[in-house]
């Protein structure tokens, strides 16, 4: 085998799930931004324990890491597993399944609860999708 050519097919895969890992992160990062500044535009405060307010620079800031995981994630399975796509949708969904509880601890208003919940399924509706057609 040549291992020049064995090393493309591998790398063609990883690159293209990178292109679109980023691609859906910042298109994830614009969705939450935009929700999250007309939710406050609709009078959601995003005021959370000790009266500190999320500024939505920390929401864009969030929704990218976290998008940026599971790129990483999706990469991981690509690399390791016999389904990625499978296992990546499995994986994600009770992830993010897990990410709706932390804004009821939050001590938010039940406005800010809801909302940052919405704002975690904006996320993954952008992320989940394209991420595992990649793995396909």
């Amino acid at each position: 085998m040549n291992t020049l050519s064995d090393s493309r097919i591998v790398a063609h895969p990883f690159r293209a799930l990178a292109i679109t890992g980023v691609l859906a992160t910042l298109a994830a990062m614009a969705a939450t931004t935009v929700a999250a500044a007309l939710a406050r535009a609709a009078g959601v405060t995003f005021e959370v324990s000790a009266g500190e307010t999320v500024p939505l620079a920390g929401i864009t800031t969030v929704t990218g890491f976290f998008s940026l995981v599971g790129v990483v994630l999706a990469a991981a399975l690509l690399r390791w597993s016999a389904h990625p796509a499978r296992r990546f949708v499995a994986t994600t969904t009770a992830l993010t399944a897990l990410s709706l509880i932390p804004p009821f601890l939050a001590g938010a208003t039940a406005a800010t609860s809801f909302t940052l919940v919405a704002l975690h399924l904006v996320a993954a509706a952008v992320m989940i999708p394209a991420l595992t057609r990649s793995l396909r």
